[in-house]
């Protein structure tokens, strides 16, 4: 066989990765390089079938650089997370067999492959509905199939995908999910584990509506920098409210008690905003839209004398609500398309909701 030959091989994988949403926000490094965040999180995973990130991965000796084709379009590959999350799957990476010429791929040879790769999100990015999250839990566990990646303790693909977005390690999970902030400087602590299945809380319904699909002015990145540096509002927060919030969410998840679910969620979301108002200068995530979405909730649940609706918003103006079963599910979708009206030409059948996963 010539050398053509040889390197003419290429192995690839595929793989689909959902995004979450925080119902406990992350928001704060203590480490910027190794992402580790000021506070515990909790986490709903949603439907990939609604919000996920489909990433194939590719390796072969013909290859000349690493490459990244993002929604279609090839971007660098050179950014710092990319390069921790490539490097440190390559360090972990196992003998593979080519099962077409049996030919065998050994953990030094990977150290020396480039790879290709390609991902799409099926849902806006950078529109603060966890793009990021998707996007590099499912290039970390692409690449762990790829290259035969075994975890070696609780969680290590988690702290791996960290590494390229921190909210990505809740993402590698379904279900419920707490990402522990951890206490070791290097991070290793620092990783993401399931409290419930999916199927633990089967009548919770999640809505998104969508007020934007615009790339946010503020990246979530730059955030959280500035709160770090100049909000008082937020070290409180993360040192007082979270740990007493974190113990009560995983009581009312554990227990399926929606109103003390809802009450938790709409509270931190609002203190979280509350934190990027106290940033200097203040950052502004929600709009008009976002405001009235509250409003609407706020009401319906204060007149029928116990919560119906959860909303929350991560670093974006889009909403997520949390239904407490299908038929008031049906009733916000109904409640959502007479306060927003579709236009004349509008798909309907785009209005659904979302279930977790």
């Amino acid at each position: 066989m010539g050398k053509e030959e040889e390197d003419a091989w290429v192995v690839m994988k595929t793989a689909r990765a959902p995004s979450n949403i925080a119902v406990i926000k992350y928001w704060g490094k203590r480490d910027e390089k190794l992402i580790l965040p000021i506070n515990s999180s909790i986490s709903v995973t949603l439907d990939p079938e609604h919000l996920s990130a489909t990433t194939t991965v590719a390796a072969s000796p013909a290859f000349e650089r690493d490459r990244l084709w993002l929604n279609g379009k090839e971007v660098s590959v050179e950014g710092e997370r990319y390069r921790n999350c490539l490097r440190e799957m390559r360090a972990r990476a196992t003998d593979v067999v080519i099962e077409s010429s049996g030919k065998v791929i050994t953990k030094e040879v990977w150290s020396t492959l480039h790879i290709h790769i390609a991902s799409e999100n099926n849902f806006p990015t950078a529109a603060g509905l966890a793009s990021s999250a998707a996007g590099f839990a499912c290039l970390v566990y692409s690449l762990a199939q790829l290259m035969n990646v075994k975890e070696k303790y609780e969680g290590e693909l988690t702290a791996i995908a960290r590494l390229g977005s921190g909210s990505a390690c809740r993402s590698l999970y379904g279900g419920f999910v707490k990402w522990n902030m951890g206490q070791e400087a290097d991070g290793k602590d620092s990783i993401a584990t399931q409290l419930a299945e999916q199927s633990h809380w089967e009548d919770l319904v999640i809505i998104i509506a969508v007020v934007s699909s615009r790339q946010k002015e503020t990246s979530s990145t730059s955030g959280m920098q500035e709160s770090v540096k100049t909000s008082p509002l937020l070290k409180y927060r993360a040192e007082e409210m979270v740990p007493k919030r974190i113990g009560q969410m995983e009581k009312a998840i554990k227990s399926m008690d929606f109103a003390e679910f809802a009450r938790i969620t709409c509270a931190d979301s609002n203190q979280f905003h509350a934190t990027c108002l106290d940033t200097s200068p203040p950052i502004f995530y929600l709009n008009d839209s976002s405001r009235r979405l509250i409003g609407l909730v706020e009401r319906w649940n204060r007149h029928a004398g116990e919560p119906q609706v959860a909303y929350t918003f991560d670093a974006g103006p889009n909403a997520v609500m949390f239904a407490k079963n299908k038929e008031v599910a049906v009733q916000l979708l109904k409640r959502l398309l007479y306060q927003f009206p579709p236009s004349a030409e509008a798909d309907l059948s785009r209005y659904d909701y979302l279930g977790h996963s």
